[in-house]
């Protein structure tokens, strides 16, 4: 068992497996450790809203949520990274919550290469100058993003979904049949019939992606509510769309990001200090058979882990892991 391993089963509690499980920490101290109120922060492009918790003086950790989601994804994590004396800052993406586009006529667009740029513009916006991350969906894709391109900015990734950057320079290949099915929803987001489902019955579309995704995860009505009214942000669906017509080579790119998205198509190799987790019941990117693969876009991977009975959104399912890897990973940098 090398190193980091010991490290991690040390701050977790666990033993020799690479397929964890783990408990919630206690709710009641998540509330009262994270009652941030919402603060905002003009980037060139954006007003982003987000939470920050903790000691001001620590190193600072962003969070990043995905696709339906917001924040509150992140809300049993802050606590034990609080506790350990970390800053923990939790923007709302573009198109979610309480974070616009500060230009009202310019054009709505959520490429990848966008919202890896506004990971590195918040960032800029408070003076942060390093920074670690950890991200699920698109939150994954935009650290990913800003690893890639600007690793001097990271201190350590823990990336839930894995290696997430795409070739959009090329047209899009087929996947296997299984996956292709998966990813029903992003062929449907194609479509004018697609685009008007998601406009008009968002929340419905929204709760039945998270059942789908995460099968084995019993949430509450009140907590898809909470995040559901995330959804009602009014570039929500233009930037959903945009998303994942871009991707698909039916939506043009933002020319400011063209020479990005080329660096992006060579799939480059991130060198920041990762650790990349996936749930083992993600019902829309299962975990590959061989974990080995990550190797090959990570060269500094502290570990690659399957985490048992958690599906696509682990930072809610199993938040002690997620928190742990962190800890783990700023106990091994600097």
């Amino acid at each position: 068992m090398n190193h980091s391993r010991r490290k991690f089963l040390q701050i977790s509690g666990m033993a020799g497996t690479t397929l964890f499980t783990g408990n919630s920490w206690a709710r009641a101290d998540a509330q009262s450790q994270n009652n941030s109120a919402v603060k905002s922060v003009d980037t060139p492009e954006l007003t982003i809203g987000y939470e920050v918790s903790g000691d001001s003086r620590g190193f600072p950790i962003i969070l990043l949520h995905g696709f339906p989601d917001d924040i509150h994804a992140w809300d049993e994590v802050v606590p034990p990274l609080v506790k350990a004396g970390h800053r923990v800052l939790v923007p709302y993406l573009r198109g979610f919550g309480p974070t616009r586009l500060r230009n009202p006529s310019a054009p709505r667009m959520a490429e990848q290469a966008a919202i890896g740029q506004d990971l590195i513009d918040f960032s800029d916006a408070l003076g942060i100058a390093r920074f670690a991350v950890a991200g699920y969906d698109w939150g994954c894709r935009a650290a990913c993003v800003a690893a890639a391109l600007h690793p001097d900015r990271l201190r350590a990734a823990v990336l839930i979904g894995g290696y997430t950057t795409q070739n959009t320079s090329a047209p899009p290949r087929p996947e296997p049949p299984a996956v292709e099915r998966a990813h029903w929803y992003q062929w449907y987001f194609n479509t004018p019939r697609g685009r008007i489902a998601l406009e008009t019955n968002r929340r419905a579309l929204c709760k039945f992606l998270w059942k789908e995704w995460s099968p084995t995860w019993n949430f509450s009505d009140e907590a898809f509510e909470r995040t559901a009214a995330s959804f009602d942000n009014p570039d929500f669906v233009d930037l959903v769309i945009h998303s994942y017509r871009h991707r698909n080579s039916n939506a043009p790119g933002d020319p400011r990001f063209a020479q990005a998205e080329r660096q992006l198509s060579q799939s480059p190799k991130i060198h920041v200090p990762s650790i990349v987790l996936r749930g083992a019941d993600d019902g829309v990117n299962p975990p590959p058979p061989d974990l080995s693969a990550d190797r090959t876009h990570f060269t500094s991977l502290s570990d690659s882990r399957v985490v048992a009975g958690a599906g696509h959104f682990v930072p809610r399912e199993k938040p002690d892991i997620v928190a742990a890897a962190i800890l783990e990973l700023m106990a091994d940098t600097r």
